[in-house]
């Protein structure tokens, strides 16, 4: 596992940059998803330099976290999941970027969060780019009155993040959400994952969500 993930991460980065170039856009951060994955798996790409990483669950981070950043400096953890409002004071103590607000109740209990600990950790709007009843993210078309209301709570949002359905050219979504991003004024972009981080580096992702490509496939 120490080697394979490894060389799986210089892989990725390489055909990231290769793909960002080709679509004339910076190389985006690479968010390896290490949810499910224990410490031990962890610690080779911690090891080999790799400092940013992305976690679906708050109580998951909390159990491992910690400790591994007592190890490493500079280590950066999104939260790429769902959040509960109840559970959006753990998140903003513990995320240095939260991916994944989605609707008026989180972003009141995010503000409170942050008012009460001064931290403010930056923040995507998500949207359900297909329109998906099972998944997370506002409708397109209250895109732009979130981001209003996400703004006017004090909320830092940096961009927009999005999942397209699943088994479909990734593409044309990926290009919605761009353009989205220019017409409500916001310039990062969280989109791409393991089957498709090339075609999004290609349209201007600022930040893909990697797992099994660099860990494997979960058994």
């Amino acid at each position: 596992m120490t080697d394979d993930s490894v060389s799986r991460l210089a892989t990725v980065s390489a055909e990231l940059q290769r793909a960002a170039k080709l679509g004339d856009h910076a190389t985006p951060t690479l968010i390896a998803v290490s949810k499910t994955h224990d410490a031990d798996t962890i610690h080779p790409l911690l090891e080999a330099g790799h400092r940013v990483f992305g976690e679906n669950r708050v109580q998951e981070a909390a159990a491992k976290w910690p400790a591994l950043r007592d190890g490493y400096d500079g280590v950066e953890l999104h939260l790429i999941g769902q959040l509960q409002s109840n559970k959006a004071a753990d998140a903003v103590a513990l995320f240095d970027v939260i991916h994944t607000v989605d609707r008026p109740s989180l972003i009141t209990a995010l503000a409170e969060a942050m008012d009460k600990s001064g931290r403010r950790p930056d923040c995507f709007l998500q949207v359900n780019i297909g329109e998906e009843e099972q998944k997370g993210g506002c409708a397109i078309a209250e895109a732009p009155v979130m981001l209003e209301q996400a703004c006017a709570a004090g909320l830092p949002i940096v961009g927009l993040m999005a999942i397209p359905p699943h088994g479909v050219d990734a593409a044309p979504y990926f290009a919605l959400l761009a353009k989205m991003a220019r017409e409500l004024g916001v310039e990062k972009l969280s989109m791409g994952m393991s089957e498709d981080y090339e075609v999004a580096a290609m349209l201007g992702a600022s930040h893909v969500r990697i797992g099994s490509a660099l860990f494997g496939a979960r058994g």
